[in-house]
């Protein structure tokens, strides 16, 4: 009675176990015959762990054969461990991966020896044509352009107006550089944002006055009488009495004068000199004209005032930096533009838009150039002896062998009239 129960229980314990090793050593050897890219290292790592598990289980079944409800729990346990899964997801995914490699593999298209390769031919655009039209335009737009100032500027002739300067005003090559420097850019067009403003500012006798009467002389010339207004301040409005009158006048004749350049397409041009005795409402009269919110007509106008304002400022400035060597004239304009500017805006807000052109100290020799011209024009003979004696009769700063006219230019005249 007890021998019959007995036999079928341990036959049933020991031949499941013995059917999983069996089953996965049948699994090993189909995964070694099969080709997977996997890691074999880890491949062999969980093969060897399961196995190790698998004994461990076996030995323990073993040692509960005599307790047949141990061994029952433990059958359980082992039918629902989590390491006897036996999962080929992992497999059956490198498998997948490696299936469609195959598949994605680009095959080799195979020409016959007999015929001919040719390059895919590209289409020409039309929208290439018409990008290389609108650039031909642009260029000869530009080209066009360029014409245009020139002719503009040969207009006016500032080339000969240079060329007359440097032959006739000496010892303020900067000066004239200066001027010719805001001509050139301003006369290179017709319509502007405001109108040009230039002061002529230094010591008496060094030039000013003259290069004003060299630029009326030139515009009247080349343009017309009417376009042009030298206005001399003592002479149009000597009396303070008659401020009211010059004041309509100067108003007048300003308004009459760019309406009429306007028409014609002309730039007039309105010296003022000695402004240094120009009343603070004939200022005022002026500086409204200067304002960038008016017309185009009173835009289109070129401002030039000549005064001996700063002028003891620019003698002191020249004998005291006479051992001073600047690596440019332009360096010494800017110096010179640092001590002026301050003044002259004290004196009215109206040169806070101009540009300040200074006039320096005339040397010795530039005052023999002086004489020299002088008699050439008056058509007496130019005896160097003669010349030097006449400049010797003129007062000089001395400074390191150095002569600067205190003067400048200005007694020439009346010398030479007197021989």
């Amino acid at each position: 009675m007890d021998g019959t129960p007995t036999t079928p229980q341990r036959f049933s314990v020991v031949s499941s176990p013995m059917r999983a090793v069996i089953r996965l050593r049948r699994k090993v050897r189909v995964l070694k015959k099969s080709y997977l890219p996997l890691d074999l290292q880890r491949q062999q790592s969980q093969e060897l762990a399961q196995m190790r598990l698998l004994q461990r289980q076996i030995s323990l079944n073993q040692t509960n054969l005599h307790n047949p409800s141990v061994s029952l729990l433990s059958q359980a346990s082992f039918e629902n461990s989590q390491y006897f899964t036996f999962d080929t997801s992992g497999h059956q995914s490198a498998l997948s991966t490696c299936k469609r490699k195959k598949k994605h593999r680009k095959s080799k298209v195979l020409y016959p020896e007999s015929t001919k390769k040719y390059l895919p031919s590209e289409q020409k655009s039309k929208a290439k044509r018409c990008l290389l039209l609108l650039i031909g335009i642009i260029c000869f737009q530009i080209l066009n352009a360029i014409e245009n100032l020139d002719d503009n500027l040969q207009k006016y002739d500032l080339d000969g107006l240079e060329k007359t300067m440097h032959r006739e005003v000496f010892g303020q090559k900067a000066a004239i550089e200066s001027i010719m420097e805001f001509l050139n850019d301003y006369l290179a067009t017709h319509i502007h944002n405001r109108p040009l403003v230039i002061s002529f500012n230094g010591p008496s006798g060094v030039g000013k006055s003259h290069v004003g009467w060299l630029l009326a002389k030139h515009f009247r010339s080349v343009m017309d009488h009417d376009f042009v207004l030298h206005y001399f301040v003592m002479n149009q409005c000597p009396n303070k009495e008659a401020t009211s009158a010059c004041q309509v006048d100067l108003s007048n004749k300003i308004a009459d004068m760019v309406t009429r350049a306007e028409i014609e397409e002309k730039i007039p041009l309105f010296i003022l000199d000695e402004v240094e005795f120009m009343s603070t409402v004939l200022l005022e009269t002026v500086s409204r004209f200067l304002q960038p919110n008016q017309t185009n007509e009173f835009l289109n106008a070129i401002y030039i005032f000549v005064s001996n304002i700063g002028g003891n400022e620019i003698t002191k400035f020249v004998l005291q930096n006479i051992s001073r060597e600047f690596p440019q004239s332009q360096r010494k304009n800017e110096a010179l533009l640092r001590i002026l500017q301050p003044l002259l805006i004290h004196f009215h807000p109206l040169w806070k838009t101009a540009d300040i052109v200074p006039f320096t100290l005339l040397e010795k020799s530039h005052i023999m150039n002086c004489f020299l011209e002088e008699m050439r024009r008056k058509g007496l003979y130019p005896d160097q002896s003669h010349i030097e004696n006449l400049a010797n009769q003129l007062s000089y700063f001395t400074k390191e062998d150095r002569q600067f006219a205190i003067t400048g230019c200005k007694q020439v005249m009346d010398n030479v009239n007197l021989l």
